[in-house]
């Protein structure tokens, strides 16, 4: 009898263990995450997470953020589980890395456009460009494909429709354009010697260049070069991000914007 008493009484204590360690286990899997691992690349971006930390914080959520010098590690991070969320780049570059990495990320808001602009040392709008006018434009696939597209919005020539266009995607060219690809850096430094540059807001400050008085044309905020806040798909519908989503579509962040950039960035929402 003593046996199969002491079997019962362990076989209950174990059994018991089993349910408690089952429903810890359960309960982890179903909290929610409360310290948010952000990747980002420098200002900007460092500048719009920290603001929106006490608002995060409000919600109940922390912050790890981790900064990168480059534009492949943070995706690389992400779609491995290395990072939560990141915030560095726009729609068009985020569809190409799933396409060339074989990855499934997406992005729930959009925060910021860093227009693309054009600038010049010779006119005062790109209407008044003449026939065989030499433009230069950046030679890196988004924004080579950024500046053909600013140039047919107003009209100068029309491209294929496609993200990724490039020189040869030209279908036409009324006044015969001279456009010309040049590494990104270097186009401010000809624009003594060309009709027109097309130049990316960062190295147009670089070039001590004002984007909103230089620019004699600009991407506006409904561009698709939104900057947005990347996920993995599977959990673009967890609360810790739809808290993230909601603080960086915030008011007080749109302010924050505003009244910092001026104008330099647009908010895009």
């Amino acid at each position: 009898m003593k046996k199969i008493v002491l079997s019962l009484l362990s076989f209950i204590l174990i059994f018991g263990f089993i349910g408690c360690s089952d429903k810890s286990t359960s309960k982890k899997e179903g909290e929610d995450k409360k310290v948010i691992k952000i990747g980002i690349t420098p200002n900007p971006f460092r500048e719009i997470v920290e603001e929106v930390k006490p608002l995060l914080k409000e919600k109940g959520y922390e912050l790890d953020i981790v900064e990168f010098t480059d534009y492949i590690t943070p995706n690389t991070a992400l779609a491995d589980g290395e990072l939560d969320v990141n915030l560095y780049q726009h729609i068009p570059f985020l569809n190409k890395f799933n396409n060339d990495k074989h990855t499934d990320l997406t992005y729930t808001a959009k925060v910021l456009v860093a227009p693309i602009g054009a600038y010049s040392n010779k006119i005062k709008d790109l209407k008044e460009l003449k026939e065989n006018a030499e433009v230069v434009i950046p030679n890196d696939p988004t924004n080579e494909a950024r500046a053909l597209k600013l140039l047919a919005s107003v009209g100068l020539i029309k491209i294929k429709d496609s993200d990724f266009v490039t020189i040869l995607d030209i279908i036409e060219n009324p006044k015969k354009l001279s456009i010309k690809e040049l590494d990104a850096a270097q186009i401010a430094r000809t624009l003594d010697q060309v009709d027109v540059g097309i130049i990316n807001t960062n190295f147009a400050l670089a070039a001590k260049l004002d984007p909103v008085k230089d620019a004699i044309y600009r991407e506006s905020k409904d561009s698709p070069y939104s900057n947005v806040l990347a996920v993995r798909k599977e959990e673009k519908d967890k609360p810790y991000v739809k808290a993230l989503s909601e603080v960086l579509n915030s008011k007080e962040l749109k302010k924050f914007i505003e009244d910092k950039y001026k104008g330099v960035l647009i908010p895009s929402f």
